[in-house]
């Protein structure tokens, strides 16, 4: 079941990576709603998030919060939102979403493109933080 998310995990291509343990991993959107949209993943190769067993899904949230903590501190933003939708990618993950409004958390709106130089800014204040 390799993933793109698998690729980015075992460096086969660049991501930009924010955190990471040795069981999950955080990098910003490759198309984001907002800027500091965040994809945290585990490592281990599952489908839906909810295949995870109960100790690897409370280590995953575990690690979200403090990704999500860190996002917080980086970027301009009232909260930081979540969603687990899983279709796009056939590799558990969680968006985490810098929110200024509700519409920020869309997956209709636009996606944002960034330089390689602006992900690279996103992803050093983010580490920094």
């Amino acid at each position: 079941m390799s993933s793109i998310f698998s690729k980015i995990i075992s460096g086969e291509i660049p991501g930009y990576i924010i955190a990471e343990d040795e069981k999950h991993i955080a990098f910003l959107d490759a198309m984001p709603l907002v800027k500091g949209h965040t994809l945290v993943v585990p490592k281990k190769e599952t489908d839906s998030i909810f295949d995870l067993d109960s100790q690897e899904y409370k280590d995953l949230w575990a690690f979200t919060q403090n990704v999500a903590k860190q996002i917080q501190k980086a970027i301009p933003c009232k909260r930081v939102g979540i969603a687990v939708v899983g279709l796009e990618v056939p590799h558990a993950h969680i968006h985490l979403v810098p929110l200024n409004k509700v519409d920020d958390l869309n997956f209709r709106n636009v996606r944002l493109i960034f330089t390689p130089e602006e992900y690279k800014e996103i992803q050093q204040s983010i580490i920094n933080a």
